[in-house]
């Protein structure tokens, strides 16, 4: 059972003696944001009779939300919502039990039971909000993309073997199993690489793939004949699944194989890649591509994360497709660069006035000038996202994992970008009427 309403728990007298501006960013947002409608939609997450009483969703939304604002992490957005009265407002925790209100870990719980759905209704909700309110105009489209870098250390064989190793022996501690190889032996390799400067990559890896390849062998009978839950026996199966595909791509390695498709890079992030964007710095990320699109304004209506570089020609129609459907109107204008050039994507635009795809020579002299100029601010607002609004590195495992973090950081990115507009007047009485700040 779960709480969806949000009824104001603060009292005038609490909210005239500790809000004392009223244009606080976290004042407006409390006022715009669709709490009712977000919270209704996910309720569907929780049985309807069953079970405890969760906590609020009206909380838990704005505590995700806050977290992603000043990417404070669960822990330490629960420690500063103790501290802060305008963080207490905001996700309307009452002063009465703040000090225990909440211990970080739900959060996480709470995130993994919403999943990759039930985020997307955050965003959602609120994006719908800006829209309706005319604050939202499709005039034109600008797409992009990136990459999205995993928390994983730079990869080398040699490691990833080592790596292997350790996932084994997790494995073995949860299951009670005695270790079944030469730890020590393992440790001692792997430290005599790490000593050796002028390493020799091939031989060392050939060296370490020896001690572990009858590891592997017995960790396929442990996992046949393994006694458990279902759900601990899947796991099992995916873990062994993964070990034999670095297994095959380690063996082409040795045979002299320099180029491995959908080659592993980590065994805590299987579906990050190498990315390379043809920057100087950095030559090559490791994570996944992010797609992007932007109103000229600069709010982002669409984005979507892919396993590897997919070519950006191909992914053209589908992410026009989308920024067509969420903004329930065709752009004027479509502009991009020359990675997304092609005869069959100008048919694709073709009901826009204007398709720029990265060459002057795509529109008319009077429409030149415009469209350079929402080329360079479509870098711009990718800069901002991958460097002040979260999405520089993401935190979460998994390709689904990745597509919650870019949700949430597109969820307050655009709430970052009303305010910044709210701020420089750049929005309009009308949308700040139907959203309820006039």
């Amino acid at each position: 059972m779960i709480t969806t309403t949000s009824e104001n728990v603060f009292s005038a007298e609490w909210v005239r003696r500790n809000i004392t501006n009223p244009i606080h960013p976290l004042v407006i947002l409390r006022l715009i944001i669709p709490w009712e409608r977000i919270g209704k939609r996910l309720a569907r997450y929780y049985h309807a009779s069953k079970g405890p009483y969760g906590k609020p969703l009206r909380m838990m939304v704005a505590l995700l939300l806050l977290d992603k604002w000043y990417q404070l992490g669960e822990r330490g957005v629960v420690s500063q919502v103790k501290d802060n009265r305008y963080m207490q407002y905001f996700c309307n925790v009452p002063d009465e039990g703040l000090q225990t209100f909440l211990h970080h870990t739900s959060l996480v719980k709470f995130r993994q039971r919403l999943g990759e759905a039930g985020i997307v209704v955050i965003d959602d909700e609120v994006f719908t909000r800006f829209r309706r309110a005319g604050a939202i105009q499709a005039d034109m489209a600008l797409i992009d993309s990136s990459s999205l870098p995993n928390d994983i250390i730079y990869p080398n064989d040699v490691h990833l073997v080592v790596k292997a190793f350790k996932k084994m022996r997790q494995f073995a501690k949860l299951h009670a199993i005695p270790i079944w190889w030469d730890d020590d032996e393992v440790k001692q390799l792997w430290r005599a690489f790490g000593l050796d400067k002028g390493a020799d990559r091939h031989h060392w890896l050939e060296a370490m793939y020896l001690l572990w390849f009858p590891v592997l062998n017995d960790f396929r009978v442990l996992v046949a004949e393994l006694t458990t839950t279902s759900k601990r026996h899947a796991k099992a199966r995916k873990l062994l699944a993964l070990l034999e595909l670095l297994e095959a791509q380690t063996l082409q390695k040795l045979d002299g194989e320099t180029h491995i498709p959908h080659r592993i890079v980590s065994l805590d992030e299987p579906d990050a890649r190498p990315i390379k964007k043809g920057k100087i710095h950095p030559a090559c990320e490791f994570g996944s591509t992010i797609q992007m699109s932007f109103t000229r304004e600069g709010y982002m209506v669409t984005v979507e994360n892919f396993i590897g570089s997919p070519n950006d020609t191909t992914l053209f129609p589908e992410t026009l497709a989308k920024f067509t459907a969420r903004m329930q109107e065709t752009p004027d204008a479509v502009v991009t660069d020359l990675g997304f050039r092609s005869a069959a994507n100008f048919t694709v635009a073709a009901e826009s006035s204007t398709v720029f795809l990265g060459r002057t020579t795509d529109v008319s002299e009077d429409e030149q000038e415009r469209c350079c100029k929402a080329r360079s601010a479509t870098e711009g607002f990718i800069a901002v996202a991958k460097h002040l609004r979260g999405f520089g590195r993401s935190l979460y495992q998994g390709i689904t994992g990745d597509r919650i973090w870019s949700s949430l950081c597109q969820t307050v990115y655009n709430l970052k970008k009303f305010i910044q507009l709210l701020t420089a007047e750049q929005v309009s009485e009308a949308s700040l009427e139907y959203l309820g700040l006039l």
